[in-house]
């Protein structure tokens, strides 16, 4: 039987992403984007565009979405999803902000 936990990293502060901008962090799985607007809302998706894996950290974010720079697809930072008439997903990860720092949860299966 496997029993979820929750872990939640802090990837640091929250001033170290700059608006309208990105950090990634590597994990041993993969890159994590985390993606602060402009009105300083933060979002971690993986670093994948579900189209051909572009570099999603290194897009343009424009309100609560990011835009490939591959191939210009738009994913929405609160689902992961393709807009428009793109279809696709990347992985989400819920976040939190606590005393000024960035927190990103992960969960992993452990063995019970």
């Amino acid at each position: 039987m496997n029993a979820v936990t929750l872990n939640w990293f802090d990837i640091g502060p929250l001033t170290a992403i700059p608006r309208r901008g990105a950090r990634t962090v590597r994990t041993p799985r993969r890159e994590i984007a985390v993606f602060r607007t402009a009105d300083d809302q933060v979002f971690a998706l993986e670093n994948r565009c579900p189209h051909k894996g572009g570099p999603l950290s290194e897009g343009i974010v424009h309100g609560a979405k990011v835009t490939c720079p591959l191939h210009n697809w738009v994913i929405d930072l609160e689902s992961g999803g393709a807009t428009g008439e793109d279809h696709g997903c990347s992985r989400t990860f819920p976040v939190k902000i606590v005393d000024g720092h960035v927190f990103v949860e992960m969960t992993r299966a452990i063995a019970a």
